[in-house]
């Protein structure tokens, strides 16, 4: 439950309000032989009962900051890129692009949190707005049989950190298996990087980099493709074959493998939320459910 959160801010609210309870009650006790206490109040109780919820909470406080330290270092790294590339432009005399970047920040956020439950899970958004308690769940699909090929569960509620996982899982996999041509993601799994790592293993990356449109203009479709760009870029060369006739037929598998094995998944197996709490046990979970599907795929390819 989303509702078992505690964040950093309101951990310290409260971690004051109970010393200060604490406090007042311990005042109590020394002053219980001139002046009679309440009744049915048991101080010794009252005070076990808050330095219990002062230990959960300095616990929780401590995970709070322990994430908080790994994204620093991982915000730090992507803010030295950053500067490294603009220095980089500067010795070549070019002048880079909007503002230089700002270093981060550390130190946890009045927003972070943790969940009481299950501290490995993470609030994310969710498609019909909102937010919920969740983990991310992934599955890369077969453009010709709808066979889940390699799937994973992650923390992260941002879809651009999963293409590396996943690109290391296809690599892993038998050789007889085949090889994996191209990658179809949407626009959610765009950036650089992604795509530089996609090429890295020889794989075709075909990430949206917008949102593309239902109704794309007649005389637009049938245009003639416009002449491949001479460049090194890789973000540009993708660019240029998702607008590509060819680059348009291919991008459109992607709603019809994918998106059916997810629905299917949620509305005619009936599994639509984790069962289990801990990151290991949802990733054990998620591949008994994968596993079922392929199961059932395969009964109708042999059908077929």
């Amino acid at each position: 439950s989303k509702h078992k959160a505690l964040s950093w801010e309101h951990a310290n609210k409260i971690e004051a309000q109970l010393r200060e309870e604490v406090q007042q009650l311990l005042k109590l006790a020394e002053d219980s032989d001139s002046r009679p206490v309440n009744d049915g109040l048991d101080v010794p109780a009252e005070i076990a009962r808050r330095e219990k919820r002062l230990g959960a909470i300095a616990q929780a406080k401590a995970k709070i900051e322990e994430r908080a330290r790994e994204r620093h270092a991982v915000e730090q790294q992507e803010y030295e890129a950053k500067c490294a590339k603009r220095q980089g432009q500067r010795d070549e005399g070019k002048k880079p692009r909007g503002p230089d970047p700002q270093p981060p920040a550390s130190g946890p956020k009045a927003s972070d949190q943790v969940n009481l439950t299950d501290e490995e899970s993470r609030i994310m958004p969710t498609s019909s707005g909102g937010f919920e308690q969740s983990y991310n769940a992934q599955a890369a699909v077969d453009t010709e049989t709808m066979l889940v090929v390699v799937h994973n569960v992650s923390q992260a509620p941002n879809d651009k950190r999963e293409i590396t996982p996943i690109l290391d899982k296809v690599q892993a996999l038998p050789e007889g298996l085949g090889q994996v041509s191209t990658l179809l993601g949407d626009t959610g799994y765009f950036s650089a990087a992604n795509v530089n790592a996609c090429e890295a293993q020889g794989i075709e990356p075909m990430l949206s980099m917008k949102r593309e449109s239902h109704h794309i203009p007649v005389l637009q479709r049938f245009a003639p493709d416009a002449p491949a760009p001479e460049t090194d870029d890789p973000v540009v060369r993708m660019a240029h074959r998702l607008g590509t006739k060819e680059g348009r037929v291919l991008y459109g598998l992607r709603k019809q493998t994918v998106e059916p094995v997810f629905g299917i998944i949620k509305r005619v197996m009936g599994w639509s939320q984790m069962s289990m709490r801990g990151l290991d046990k949802a990733r054990g979970e998620w591949s008994l459910v994968t596993m079922a599907w392929n199961i059932k795929r395969l009964h109708v390819l042999r059908a077929a």
